[in-house]
């Protein structure tokens, strides 16, 4: 038997069958909470956001569209949240992952080779530890509006379109974000391994 859709959950939900939102919430608590993890760099930020994000689902459930999609919702709505959290503490074209780093790196680094999560024998783990620290450090230090699309579209493989809708910018703005985002990254990450290599 096929598992019900997101949208025929929160459907069912409105009709009193409260365990169809808890199935919601186990279905995208763990991966909303990378999502906000990431884009906030803050764990117990990230915790509140979510349970926040969906209260938020829990009590506007009867305003959703039932013409879209409910992930790419719930998302905004946590987006949306991360960025008012952003926004608190600092009072207080398209480009492929396996695009070049630069044009002018002759080892053919490319962007990709960065973040992924390959399984690591033994002797290479304690290197690409040390790599997997730096690549994070650089995704925190990157401004709001580029980490956010960068996340969403290598961690969560969101669609340009569910990103647009995310973030809510038209869709020509994401694979602007997303090109300026790569680039960003690129001379950052550049730097900091000369920048060690040099100590």
């Amino acid at each position: 038997m096929d598992a019900p859709t997101d949208e025929t959950l929160l459907k069912e939900y409105l009709a009193g069958k409260t365990g169809s939102f808890e199935l919601l919430v186990r279905r995208y608590a763990q991966e909303l909470h990378q999502f906000v993890l990431r884009f906030t760099g803050d764990s117990t930020t990230a915790e509140d956001v979510v349970q926040e994000a969906f209260l938020q689902v829990h009590t506007s459930a009867d305003r959703f569209d039932p013409t879209r999609r409910f992930k790419p919702w719930l998302f905004t709505i946590a987006a949306n949240k991360a960025r008012d959290y952003l926004r608190k503490r600092t009072r207080r074209r398209e480009v492929a992952f396996d695009a070049k780093l630069s044009e002018d790196d002759e080892s053919g680094s490319r962007f990709v080779h960065l973040l992924e999560n390959a399984g690591d024998s033994p002797d290479e783990a304690l290197g690409l530890e040390e790599q997997r620290r730096a690549v994070r450090g650089v995704v925190e230090e990157m401004p709001d509006n580029l980490r956010e699309v960068l996340i969403l579209a290598y961690y969560h493989r969101f669609a340009y379109k569910d990103i647009a809708d995310v973030i809510g910018v038209p869709l020509g703005t994401v694979k602007s974000r997303l090109h300026s985002a790569v680039g960003w990254f690129g001379e950052k990450y550049r730097a900091d391994v000369t920048a060690r290599e040099a100590e």
